[in-house]
């Protein structure tokens, strides 16, 4: 049994969080962190935790933290940098559902955050925590980067392709689609009900800060360059992510070897489920799960097309950081992952 704290368990990430670890049978999450809610029960803020758990909130304190095995920040840009250091120092795990240590690189970072990297002595220590890619690393490490939720999404489903060589590289487009709690939980005008219905918009196009991210990984797992025009929007829905990826291919190839790229690559992941040739994967199929579903198209010859969709607070997120958590501690990759997605 480890003992487990959660920095920032006020959001829509943290509540998910709270919500898997608790039915996690080799966890005892003892702390979760917020200073506006301080004092206040979890139960009495999100009520779907009634019965479950009698913990309230608390101020974060380091003095406590430390004296956990693991600690999940589900907090803005700039706070798990801040912290984490001390933590590990104490030999505390750190996995941050930020985007604190995505970017390998300092000046990115600050580029496309805003900020200062604060703890660049850890930076490059971090692993990039998508165990279909990085497994091993991840096993081995100490501090743990959760990947944003698009480029869960983009980089599972161009990574086969781009791994096998068969792809130009020069002419990447990734145009996603996510639900409204992508964007947090804070009050804001553009987010309200009034404003999402009957509504779709794109927004980032001239660069989003996921880019990068997704351009970085893809480059380190496949060993080529390469560039990416990645278009999100915001649907008019709850959760989930539909990424349509198009690319072109570099040789004639049929389509039962696409489809065996895939199912190859894939055969032995628990949470990545490549769907008959053709197929179109729905976002609510993978609602409150941990999986990434896939299905590959050849419009015309040398054009491809990948959809794939995950929740994009369970794979995107929440589910992705125990998935994490397991391999760090050793215990089996889908424990508490388990549950079948939710219909309707």
């Amino acid at each position: 049994m480890i003992r487990v704290g959660i920095v920032g368990g006020t959001g829509y990430t943290g509540v998910e969080l709270v919500r898997l670890l608790l039915g996690h049978p080799k966890v005892r999450l003892e702390i979760v962190t917020s200073r506006a809610e301080a004092g206040q029960s979890l139960a009495d803020h999100f009520p779907n935790l009634r019965g479950h758990t009698t913990l309230c909130y608390e101020e974060p304190n380091l003095a406590r933290l430390r004296g956990l095995d693991l600690v999940f920040f589900a907090t803005p840009h700039g706070v798990a940098m801040d912290m984490a250091p001390e933590l590990l120092a104490a030999g505390v795990r750190v996995i941050d559902l930020g985007a604190d240590f995505r970017l390998k690189d300092p000046a990115s970072y600050e580029h496309w955050y805003g900020l200062a990297h604060s703890a660049t002595d850890i930076l490059a220590e971090a692993s990039y925590g998508l165990p279909e890619l990085f497994r091993e690393e991840i096993r081995n490490s100490r501090l743990v980067a959760n990947p944003g939720c698009y480029p869960t999404a983009v980089i599972l489903g161009l990574h086969p392709l781009l791994q096998a060589g068969l792809l130009h590289t020069d002419s990447l487009i990734a145009d996603c689609k996510s639900g409204a709690s992508g964007a947090g939980r804070t009050a804001r005008l553009g987010l309200i009900l009034a404003e999402t219905a009957d509504n779709v918009q794109a927004y980032g196009i001239s660069g989003h800060r996921h880019r990068p991210e997704i351009e970085s990984v893809l480059r380190r797992s496949s060993g080529q360059e390469l560039e990416l025009q990645f278009s999100p929007h915001l649907m008019p829905m709850i959760r989930g992510i539909h990424a349509t990826l198009y690319a072109r291919l570099n040789r004639s190839v049929a389509d039962t070897e696409l489809q065996d790229t895939y199912v190859h690559r894939y055969a032995q992941e628990p949470f990545v489920d490549v769907l008959p040739w053709g197929s179109h994967p729905a976002t609510r199929s993978v609602r409150g799960a941990n999986v990434c579903r896939i299905a590959i198209h050849q419009p015309r010859p040398g054009q491809v097309v990948v959809l794939s969709v995950i929740d994009n607070l369970v794979k995107g997120a929440a589910g992705q950081a125990l998935q994490n958590m397991n391999l760090l501690f050793d215990f089996p990759e889908t424990l508490g992952l388990e549950p079948i997605a939710l219909l309707p």
